[in-house]
C-alpha cells in the first residue's frame, strides 16, 4: 500500500516538473513573440510581461518537489563529503525535516494570503487586472508538493532505500 502511494506521488511530482518545463518553454516563446512585436512590427505588447511573470511563479512552485526529489537542491559538498554513511543519512533526514516544517508554514500563511486577495478582490496594479490570487496560489500549491515529497523521501530514507547525494553518498 505504502509503496503503490510512494509511486503515485512520485508520478504526480513527475507530471508537475513536465508542465513547469512546459511553462518555462512558453516563457522563451512569449518573449521572443514580444521581441518580434516590439523590436520588428513595433508594436509592443501590453500582456507579455505580466503573464510570463505569472507563468514563471507557477513554474517554479511546481518544479520544486521535482528538484528535491532529484536531490537538486544546494548543498554544501565541502562538509557532507567527509561524513560516514551513518551521518550522512542522519543529516539528510534532518534537512528533510526542516523542509517539511518550512513547507507546512509556508502552506498555511500562503493559504492566508490567497484566502484574503479573494476576500479583498485584489489585482494587479497593471492594464491586465490580474487577480493576485492567481498567482499567490503558487505558494501555498507548491510547497504542499514539496511537503508531500519531502514524506515521500522520508519514508525511502527510513527504509533504506537507496538516495544518491550529490557528494556520492548512497543513503
Amino acid at each position: 500500500m505504502v509503496h503503490e502511494l510512494i509511486q503515485i506521488i512520485d508520478k504526480v511530482t513527475e507530471i508537475c516538473a513536465h508542465l513547469a518545463a512546459w511553462l518555462f518553454f512558453s516563457i522563451g516563446a512569449m518573449i521572443t513573440y514580444e521581441v518580434v512585436m516590439r523590436k520588428v512590427f513595433n508594436m509592443p505588447t501590453i500582456w507579455v510581461d505580466e503573464i510570463t511573470r505569472f507563468v514563471q511563479v507557477w513554474a517554479v512552485y511546481l518544479a520544486s518537489a521535482h528538484i528535491l526529489k532529484k536531490r537538486g537542491l544546494i548543498t554544501v559538498e565541502l562538509f557532507t563529503s567527509s561524513l560516514s554513511k551513518g551521518k550522512f543519512k542522519v543529516l539528510e533526514t534532518l534537512s528533510l525535516l526542516v523542509i517539511a516544517f518550512f513547507s507546512i508554514i509556508a502552506v498555511y500563511y500562503g493559504a492566508g494570503v490567497v484566502f484574503e486577495s479573494i476576500e479583498m478582490g485584489r489585482k494587479t496594479s497593471t492594464m491586465l487586472g490580474v487577480p493576485k490570487w492567481m498567482t499567490e496560489s503558487a505558494v501555498p500549491v507548491g510547497f504542499a508538493l514539496l511537503f508531500i515529497q519531502t514524506l515521500v523521501e522520508l519514508v525511502k530514507l527510513l527504509r533504506g532505500d537507496s538516495i544518491a547525494g550529490e557528494n556520492g553518498h548512497n543513503v
